[in-house]
């Protein structure tokens, strides 16, 4: 198993006249498998919410949801079921399927009733997943409508922390609309995993698949992009590094042996990562120069082994005393899905702070560089919302968790309300 590691810079030409340029440079990072290369099998735990609010529809479509996954497994997986209310469960301990009518059956006898504790589901379903021993991909679906009002949300981000740590992936959905979206994301981002927004029970079962098919295509994990500069060039002091494919993650790192180290997570074979860091470059000589080194550290759950470096690969400008710009349109794509993230994050401060009139112009300006991508469903969210704010409307909790996913993503097929 290889990695396909691709640098550009937002614009690869550097005024040698200048005391310092700004850049940004992309980094697409993904799988590439060999012929012969065996993928780790997958071990998945479904911690689900069947609190009250989930009674009807709701728990229904998540059933099924669940049960297409089980036919989906490969021979050779794991599969755990936790269920949580105010305390939680263990439906199906962690197993391979053998008997997977008989899951089935099992998740179907689930009933909606009592409150919601999402720490003690994590809890559980974190000590079921680590039951499984040898080489797996080990992933988590947690799934939740409501707030925690039986719980405790640093304790959830403790447990997403451990999960990290352990070379374990959370993927939040948020079904409904009244999940609290900044510790379902927080949950999610800590570790690279998706939040999915479920909006209505009837896109539960096309949502789960999604979300199954993208953890279906994760070949290596514990993956680190390290950064070497060379003098003059530094790293942004503030947010120096984010991804903004498949989603938009402020990330963080640290400085270790003169390398900038920051965590990825998974790496897929068909969706590659894409992280943007902002330099900083003084005034250099004219000619081709080195400003980065740009290396990956991995482990292979296929064949079992860990810390695994990628061949280092080598950042270069082109410094001009008679300075022509050469931008490149992916990068400034990429930058702008950045701009989209950030934007929507001022709004939702503002918001918060009692500015609507500062949120709304936020939200146009958000709304303005998605449609400039190319992200017409996301510019259409994200403008309907700030024309709710700006004519005295209050956004309501459907509204904000549209603007949040219009804000991480690029919504594709998604719909606004006016469609």
């Amino acid at each position: 198993m290889k990695i396909n590691l691709q640098p550009a810079l937002s614009d690869a030409n550097l005024d040698a006249n200048t005391s310092g340029n700004q850049r940004q440079l992309s980094v697409s990072v993904s799988a590439v498998p060999d012929e012969n290369d065996r993928t780790a099998p997958l071990n998945l735990t479904l911690i689900l919410d069947h609190s009250g609010s989930m009674d009807g529809r709701p728990i229904s479509r998540v059933k099924q949801a669940a049960e297409q996954i089980i036919d989906s497994l490969a021979e050779g997986d794991r599969l755990s079921v936790v269920a949580f209310n105010h305390k939680a469960s263990v439906i199906l301990p962690n197993q391979e399927l053998s008997d997977r009518d008989g899951i089935k059956n099992q998740i179907q006898d689930l009933q909606a009733t009592g409150g919601t504790s999402i720490d003690e589901g994590m809890k559980v379903g974190l000590d079921t997943l680590f039951q499984a021993s040898g080489n797996y991909i080990s992933q988590i679906f947690l799934l939740t409508d409501g707030e925690n009002e039986h719980g405790n949300n640093n304790r959830c981000l403790n447990l997403a922390e451990f999960a990290t740590s352990n070379n374990a992936t959370i993927n939040s959905l948020g079904f409904g609309s009244h999940w609290n979206q900044d510790v379902l994301e927080k949950i999610a981002d800590s570790g690279g995993g998706s939040l999915v927004y479920i909006e209505t029970p009837e896109t539960a079962v096309e949502e789960f698949a999604r979300l199954f098919r993208r953890v279906q295509s994760v070949s290596l994990t514990n993956a680190y992009l390290l950064i070497g500069l060379m003098p003059p060039t530094r790293l942004a002091e503030m947010k120096p590094v984010a991804q903004v494919a498949p989603e938009t993650i402020e990330l963080t790192g640290e400085m270790k042996d003169s390398c900038y180290e920051v965590r990825l997570g998974d790496l897929m074979k068909d969706d590659p990562r894409v992280i943007v860091a902002n330099l900083y470059i003084s005034q250099l000589p004219e000619g081709k120069q080195p400003i980065a080194s740009l290396q990956v550290r991995y482990d292979d759950p296929g064949s079992g082994e860990t810390g695994i470096f990628s061949d280092s690969t080598s950042v270069e400008a082109n410094v001009l005393k008679s300075f022509q710009p050469a931008p490149n349109d992916e990068v400034v794509q990429h930058v702008s899905a950045l701009a989209k993230y950030r934007q929507t994050q001022i709004a939702e401060q503002k918001l918060q702070q009692g500015d609507r009139a500062g949120a709304a112009t936020m939200l146009q300006s958000a709304a303005k560089t998605a449609l400039q991508m190319g992200d017409n469903n996301g510019a259409t969210v994200l403008q309907e919302n700030a024309t709710r704010l700006q004519s005295g409307q209050d956004l309501s909790e459907t509204d904000r968790k549209k603007s949040r996913m219009a804000a991480k993503t690029k919504l594709g097929g998604q719909k606004s309300n006016s469609e």
